[in-house]
């Protein structure tokens, strides 16, 4: 349910000149304030800049207006209930007119020629659907990465080619950045699966694995970017614990996840949560975790798993 939508910044007809495509960058973000203030001033270091910045969160004091009126491009805040499934369908259905849409966490940074590169890969291969580039660093594997550290990351990273940017067929997307073709979308009804709730964790699994049916899923080196990895407002150990194992088998069901790639991802998370419930590291509830491996797995012997369960869990 569509609570509002507001307008911010430049209007559509103010915005830099036209390109070859509509592109628009979305990004999905609750709770996050701060971080998300931090990180959309990148986003003007883009050499191409989008042609709209759209963010959905469940209340506009998720937002810092005045930093975003700060952008050079025009911008507007959706305001929908929770859930990364649904805000972003809520993206998609916003933006009719869009060619590309560019996904990121509220916590990615893009290196100054990514939304370029973008472009040039799509305009190139016009049988892509959906692109996701090189992530460099990954906070989300450890404490995080501070919005500076992971700018300064970057800058000694990129380096400009005038070469085409090089793609090569890869099984998902990543959805911290993860670019898609509107038209695939509206071809084929494409949306994100909402029965994934609040995290959505393996969205962009399932997404791209339909999206496939139609069109080729890539990745590019040459699209770098720092995943931060903010440990703020994110899902609990017990529900992330129980999606470890309720999703990945919810989409084994769905066939949009075969019965090895399922397997291999609920085998390392249980090891994982196993082997480190003595040690844990300080940012990761392993015994949540753990909890919530265990609870899931009660519930399929019952019978009664499934990924919206984690909506009844504290």
């Amino acid at each position: 349910m569509t609570y509002a939508t507001i307008q911010i910044g430049k209007h559509r007809d103010e915005a830099a000149s036209p390109r070859q495509f509509r592109l628009v960058v979305g990004i999905p973000s609750a709770g996050r304030r701060d971080i998300l203030a931090a990180v959309l001033p990148h986003i003007p270091r883009q050499i191409r800049l989008p042609d709209e910045v759209v963010i959905c969160v469940p209340s506009v004091e998720d937002v810092d207006h005045a930093e975003l009126a700060k952008l050079p491009c025009p911008v507007r805040v959706l305001v929908s209930r929770r859930g990364s499934c649904r805000q972003r369908n809520h993206i998609l259905e916003s933006i009719p007119e869009a060619d590309i849409v560019v996904f990121l966490d509220d916590d990615f940074l893009m290196a100054p020629p990514y939304l370029e590169q973008t472009e040039e890969i799509f305009a190139a291969n016009p049988d892509v659907d959906i692109c996701t580039g090189r992530v460099i660093a990954d906070g989300i594997t450890g404490p995080g990465i501070s919005v500076a550290d992971g700018w300064r990351m970057l800058k000694d990273h990129v380096r400009r080619d005038n070469r085409s940017p090089p793609v090569e067929t890869t099984y998902t997307g990543y959805g911290c950045n993860m670019a898609v073709r509107m038209s695939a979308v509206r071809i084929g009804g494409l949306r994100f699966d909402e029965n994934l709730p609040l995290y959505g964790w393996l969205e962009d699994v399932d997404f791209s694995r339909i999206a496939a049916r139609h069109g080729r899923i890539v990745s590019s080196a040459s699209l770098v970017g720092v995943h931060l990895g903010t440990k703020v407002g994110r899902t609990s150990g017990l529900r992330f614990g129980y999606s470890q194992i309720a999703n990945p088998i919810y989409l084994m069901r769905k066939e949009t996840m075969s019965v090895r790639h399922a397997g291999i991802q609920m085998a390392r998370n249980l090891l994982a949560n196993v082997v480190k419930i003595w040690r844990p590291e300080p940012w990761i509830d392993r015994k949540g975790r753990l909890r919530g491996n265990l609870l899931a797995f009660s519930d399929l012997l019952a019978g009664r798993l499934a990924p919206r369960n984690i909506e009844r869990l504290e």
